[in-house]
């Protein structure tokens, strides 16, 4: 069994902050904990915009606090993001995210499961961990 709080993992090199300066992720459930899958707490701050297309990974996105939206480059449509929305990117979705007004907490669980280091390249990219 593996027991972790939020509040201990924020206080290890679990907590990844963006060097852009538009997110912060604490990777409470990684790789080499080999449930097949990541989990993690992702707080995306106001007023910001992130550009991300994970060509490597599948995710799940639930909004617990907070709003924003997320742009679809597809085809151009805008979802709002509030409590309680869960958005897929099931299709390796390219995409921008926006933080609103205040502060967005999200859940979110990446398949393949992250090593924990990771970090958008310039093209938005996680590289996948091949060890």
């Amino acid at each position: 069994m593996i027991v972790r709080t939020l509040a201990e993992c924020e206080q290890t090199e679990r907590c990844v902050k963006a060097e852009t300066g538009t997110w912060e992720s604490t990777r409470m459930l990684l790789k080499d904990d080999n449930m097949g899958f990541s989990f993690h707490i992702t707080t995306i701050y106001a007023n910001t915009e992130t550009h991300i297309h994970y060509q490597n990974h599948l995710e799940s996105v639930y909004c617990m606090s907070g709003d924003g939206e997320i742009e679809d480059l597809a085809d151009g449509k805008i979802y709002p993001i509030k409590p309680g929305t869960l958005y897929i990117l099931d299709k390796h979705d390219n995409h921008l995210l926006r933080g609103g007004s205040e502060d967005m907490k999200l859940a979110c669980v990446f398949n393949p499961p992250l090593s924990g280091k990771e970090v958008h390249d310039a093209d938005g990219v996680y590289a996948v961990d091949t060890e």
